[in-house]
């Protein structure tokens, strides 16, 4: 925010995150420079919606303007500028430096960091995050905007070349809203001519709701102002009346996105509640889509008056990516948001929507190559829903996908019940970061060598919703990384008499490994699930996982939330029947490198490595001495 000890009219520089987007953008970010106007349109009808819903509870804030809102256009040839002016609800001195000058809002650095220098990813990111009036900078070598904020006696002019400073002065007799004048540059003077503007406002913005009037200009006589949009609430047209290029503009001007929507859903409820939705689904990942915040997307209105764009109880967490409108009548407008946040109207419309958002996910999910880009992109987000949603989770698990074991594609819950093996009771799974590295997980050996499909969970959601659903069509989920996974009942029977056997034969190392490493396991037991590897590390029974164990330890919940590590050991494999001839300090360094190389391949970082070094020498000394 400002500095309230600095006088007025004092030149200010950029934030650093400002300075940097101003040189992408300066520099041909935007393929198509004419959305500018769009951004600069949106940005207005905004003003005047937050006007509109303020004046509901205090009247006195439209008694300095006109209560009838518009967005005028004006073009000055001998001048070289463009005006875009709104009569919402302004900005005060604070709010000019806060909103035009840096980036006052969360997720900031995680925003600058995005910047990639790719235009294509930069531009959607630059959308999304509310600063389309930089895109000023493409068209103008100068950008002035004059403000007054509704309720305020004073006005303001911020100006800047964009060149690293602005500027900010008192300005008198200003009306109320802003007005934005452009002194375009020589390659933009297109932006002139009236029927340019015409084509601009009626394919990037007809569906405003406000009227977008072009003023005459000095130089026409008998000239009148002319509205260049359809001045109507989008949402609330038959949906038999609208193009499918007017539900992508509206989805760029609601979502301030610059990708194609994976899905549109336009529909009217009727009934005992009645109420209109126009959802979008974006095609890619929105910035602050895993922010700490979980902000929602979609605008409510009561009557076509704009309500608010993040009011919680609309849309529930897990749905953060959808983008629109929902409009009812059946709502108050004289109220709190936070009283309108509980009021049990709106969590029927809220149940209504996330039911026909499923359902029509359930739609699409018939599509296996379109639905598994919607996944890649958002599945993360929309497991959180087998979480937190007991309502509709069963809908949720038809729709989760996931990577397995069978093969490189996803695989659904009922893809993966109707494959499993005789005698197999349990859906299986294992959890970790990378999808690729657990298919070499050794806890998968005797599942791959019976030809049980695991799935692979490499969210950090899958730690949580798993544990919670239990289930699926009365099938267990059981992590392969528990110990104690018995495998001898499931397919080829055949072999359970020689494993048993097997482990028999190792009774007495178990014993001995147990007494030599202590405290640093919680067990040590013979493997069924261990077929090519000597060792490796598994949960105790019920316990956490070791993964869920590391990601706590990541974000500071350090040893005593660490998982009891369960050693299993391999009876058939040569490095164990070795091991099982050694005594003394033979055995405790090779009992010692055993566990390490178990923690190496899961992932874990050696708790002494100088000592691992020393023991590695040992070994590496008797054996090749």
């Amino acid at each position: 925010m400002a500095d309230e000890t600095k006088a007025p009219g004092e030149t200010r520089e950029f934030q650093a995150e400002v300075a940097k987007l101003l040189d992408i953008v300066v520099h041909s970010l935007y393929s198509n420079r004419e959305i500018f106007l769009r951004e600069l349109i949106s940005n207005a009808s905004d003003a005047c919606d937050k006007l509109r819903y303020a004046a509901l509870t205090a009247p006195k804030l439209l008694e300095d303007g006109s209560s009838e809102f518009a967005i005028h256009l004006a073009v000055d040839k001998t001048a070289k500028t463009l005006t875009i002016t709104d009569n919402g609800i302004g900005m005060s001195r604070d709010e000019l430096i806060a909103n035009l000058g840096t980036i006052a809002k969360s997720g900031t650095s995680d925003f600058v960091k995005s910047l990639s220098g790719d235009k294509r990813k930069d531009v959607s990111l630059i959308g999304q995050f509310g600063v389309g009036f930089y895109s000023s900078f493409m068209v103008a070598d100068k950008v002035e905007v004059t403000s007054r904020k509704a309720g305020e006696a004073q006005g303001w002019i911020w100006s800047s070349d964009g060149k690293g400073a602005f500027t900010v002065a008192e300005q008198p007799d200003t009306a109320r809203g802003a007005k934005i004048v452009l002194h375009l540059k020589a390659d933009a003077e297109e932006f002139l001519e009236p029927a340019r503007l015409r084509e601009i406002v009626k394919t990037y913005s007809d569906h405003i709701a406000l009227p977008v009037i072009l003023d005459p200009s000095t130089d026409e006589k008998d000239a009148t102002p002319e509205t260049l949009n359809a001045a109507s609430a989008l949402w609330k047209r038959p949906k038999s009346e609208i193009t499918p290029e007017q539900y992508k503009e509206f989805y760029h001007h609601v979502g301030h996105a610059f990708d194609e929507p994976w899905h549109t859903l336009h529909y009217r409820a009727e009934g005992a509640i009645e109420y209109t939705a126009l959802l979008y689904i974006p095609s890619q990942k929105p910035f602050d889509l895993f922010h700490p915040e979980r902000k929602g997307h979609v605008k409510l209105y009561v009557n076509r008056v704009f309500i608010s764009d993040a009011l919680e109880g609309l849309m529930p967490q897990y749905l953060r990516f959808i983008h629109g409108v929902v409009d009812s009548s059946d709502l108050p407008l004289n109220v709190s948001r936070e009283m309108l946040q509980e009021n049990p109207t709106l969590r029927k419309i809220q149940n209504g929507v996330v039911k026909r958002l499923l359902k029509d996910l359930k739609e699409r999910a018939s599509n296996t190559e379109e639905y598994a880009n919607f996944w890649g992109v958002f599945g993360a987000v929309l497991k959180e829903g087998l979480y937190e949603d007991f309502q509709n989770r069963d809908d949720l698990l038809d729709l989760v996908r996931f990577k397995s074991t069978a093969n490189d594609g996803l695989v659904s819950l009922k893809d993966y019940v109707g494959r499993m093996k005789d005698g197999q009771d349990a859906i299986y799974y294992i959890t970790g970061d990378n999808a690729a590295n657990l298919k070499g997980s050794p806890q998968l050996e005797g599942f791959l060598a019976k030809g049980i499909e695991v799935l692979l969970l490499t969210d950090p959601i899958d730690e949580f919703w798993v544990p919670t659903v239990g289930q699926f069509e009365k099938k267990s989920f059981k992590s392969v990384a528990e110990a104690g996974a018995d495998l001898s009942s499931i397919g080829d029977t055949t072999k359970k008499e020689e494993t048993e056997a097997a482990a028999e034969s190792v009774k007495g190392l178990v014993e001995k490994l147990k007494a030599t490493l202590g405290s640093d396991v919680a067990d040590v037991r013979a493997s069924t699930r261990l077929t090519g590897s000597p060792a490796c590390l598994v949960a105790d029974a019920g316990g956490m996982s070791l993964h869920l164990a590391r990601m706590l330890q990541q974000h500071g919940d350090g040893p005593k939330m660490a998982a009891r590590k369960v050693l299993e050991v391999n009876p058939a494999h040569a490095l164990i029947k070795r091991l099982d001839t050694l005594d003394g300090d033979a055995f405790a360094d090779g009992a010692r490198l055993l566990l390490d190389q178990a923690r190496i391949v899961e992932g874990e970082a050696i708790p002494d490595p100088i000592a691992f070094a020393r023991r590695l020498s040992a070994v590496m000394e008797r054996g090749l001495g």
